[in-house]
């Protein structure tokens, strides 16, 4: 995976290379006896696909392969094929201009934001995009535009297969290539990994393998393995025919890695609208952006050294300042005594703090470490003027750990963009609502609206907060005392759901024990995938 989060050299060419087992395997699932293809590798890199195609002596017609770096288009040039030819060049350029089509593309493509784009590299995907019919967005990425650029170069009947970010399952930018891909292709297969394939960029990839046929069904399959190690005894012919039909619906792929059953069993809560959502009883909105949280929070020790009282408001600004599924004044004071950082600070106009010298002097070493030049703090009228101050009902941790969390703000704390503050319809029962979060099938619904990365960490935004199905029942409001003095005492969030689920679940919503059975194993087995991600999975 060529991982470009910096302006590296390494990184702006693409500098992860493909492990030599991700390789034989594609080809090996690629060919299947085939030996008259056209092949293209439109970002070959080291060459690491044409060497094992040499090493493994597959038949072909012809390969073309495209690589924007002229020192790796020469490394690819060395490997002897015959009816190769190397062009060095940018992808985008060539799948604009050729006329030639293809069989069969592989490869393990870039991923490059758009910003590191150069303007003309910029034109040409956004030229992709309108052949496919899709909308260009600069959110988006250099593998997407690969993707889908590689689709529109395949004949009538042929596959792809490629390394991606498991973005692609999840995050919001992917959306356009997800439902190009379901309508393009007649079969769609995913293997992904327990382990990370590769750890030192934290990043983790599934293999992408899609088959365009003269079929009329759209269907897929999912294969997860430990490690690369299991690609040697992975089922070749379980991928050749998938078993899952496309939901044309479901924004996120992280379905699929659920069986029949279980989808089915989400799908039906969804279509049927039995369950509501947290939406219906609540706005998600972001917490405060401050620009700078390291300035603009601190603790009492700092507001005593600067006689900063005046401006300094409750705050709570990370999940471990957080025990419980309430938030309480006396935690609050819990945080002050321990000198986190438990305040915000709202300064007013500069005009009205010529009398404060020491409140001046920190924002003197503010400017001193060019806090002022930050982008949030430069567009304001007046830098150290927090915009969007207010107190919500309730938080919603952003990125969440073992299971996500819904916290009551019992103590009116102001929170940063490291929660989501929930405002509570005129409607809800605020300790109805935040109790019954706390069972499986809201836990499973999190891990299908979130999206999660390397080590764990389950990130969910506003509207995808609103989207987890939450079974309201005002008599749950009982359950929040229980709850709280559980989480407390630090038992286990097993132990809470066994209690909860069978009274939100299957008291309050008529859930039979088989069906809360299969709504905790989704929970277990999506949220067991994540937490699993801090892991090597290249076998050392």
């Amino acid at each position: 995976m060529q991982l470009i989060e910096t302006q590296s050299k390494q990184k702006l060419r693409g500098g992860f290379y493909t492990p030599v087992p991700i390789a034989d395997f594609i080809l090996r699932w690629a060919f299947n006896g085939a030996d008259e293809y056209e092949i293209l590798e439109p970002s070959s890199g080291g060459g690491i696909f044409l060497e094992r195609i040499k090493e493994k002596c597959y038949k072909y017609n012809s390969i073309t392969a495209v690589e924007i770096d002229g020192i790796e288009a020469s490394k690819t040039d060395d490997i002897p094929l015959k009816n190769k030819s190397v062009l060095h060049m940018d992808f985008h350029a060539f799948c604009n201009s050729t006329d030639k089509r293809f069989d069969l593309v592989i490869g393990n493509p870039p991923y490059i934001r758009y910003q590191y784009f150069d303007r003309e590299q910029q034109i040409e995907a956004e030229r992709i995009f309108k052949r496919a019919d899709l909308k260009y967005s600069k959110l988006t990425n250099a593998w997407v535009s690969f993707v889908i650029g590689a689709s529109l170069l395949l004949k009538p009947v042929g596959k792809i297969g490629f390394v991606l970010p498991a973005e692609i399952l999840q995050v919001s930018y992917a959306k356009t290539v997800r439902e190009f891909l379901a309508h393009f292709y007649n079969k769609i297969s995913i293997v992904s990994f327990k382990k990370l394939v590769f750890p030192q960029i934290q990043q983790e990839v599934v293999l992408l393998l899609c088959e365009k046929t003269h079929s009329h069904a759209h269907l897929i399959e999912h294969i997860e393995l430990d490690d690369i190690r299991g690609l040697d005894y992975a089922d070749v012919a379980r991928l050749k025919c998938p078993t899952k039909k496309i939901d044309f619906k479901s924004n996120k792929w992280t379905f699929y890695f659920l069986n029949q059953k279980e989808i089915d069993f989400l799908e039906d809560i969804s279509i049927q609208n039995s369950v509501s959502t947290i939406g219906d009883y609540t706005d998600v909105e972001v917490g405060i952006t401050t620009g700078a949280n390291a300035f603009f929070t601190v603790p009492r020790s700092t507001i005593e050294r600067f006689s900063l009282q005046e401006y300094a408001k409750p705050m709570v600004g990370r999940s471990v300042q957080v025990n419980s599924l309430k938030f309480t004044k006396q935690d609050w004071k819990h945080n002050v005594d321990s000198d986190a950082r438990a305040y915000i600070l709202d300064f007013p106009a500069v005009d009205f703090l010529r009398e404060n010298k020491k409140a001046l002097e920190y924002l003197d070493e503010g400017e001193k470490k060019n806090i002022h030049k930050g982008y949030k703090c430069s567009i304001r009228d007046e830098w150290q003027r927090v915009p969007s101050l207010w107190i919500s009902d309730a938080l919603f941790i952003r990125r969440n750990n073992i299971f996500p969390k819904l916290i009551i703000n019992e103590a009116g704390a102001y929170t940063t963009d490291t929660m989501h503050r929930v405002k509570i319809k005129d409607h809800a029962d605020i300790r109805a609502l935040v109790a019954g979060f706390y069972n499986s099938l809201s836990f499973a619904f999190s891990e299908i609206s979130g999206r999660s990365y390397g080590g764990g960490v389950l990130e969910l935004m506003p509207s995808e907060v609103e989207n987890i199905r939450l079974p309201y029942n005002e008599g749950n409001a009982f359950l929040l005392d229980e709850i709280d003095i559980m989480m407390r005492k630090k038992f286990s969030i097993e132990n809470v759901l066994e209690y909860t689920n069978n009274i939100i679940l299957k008291d309050r919503c008529g859930f039979s024990s088989l069906e809360i059975e299969i709504a905790n194993n989704i929970w277990k087995k999506l949220s067991g995938r994540r937490l699993n991600r801090n892991k090597t999975g290249n076998g050392e």
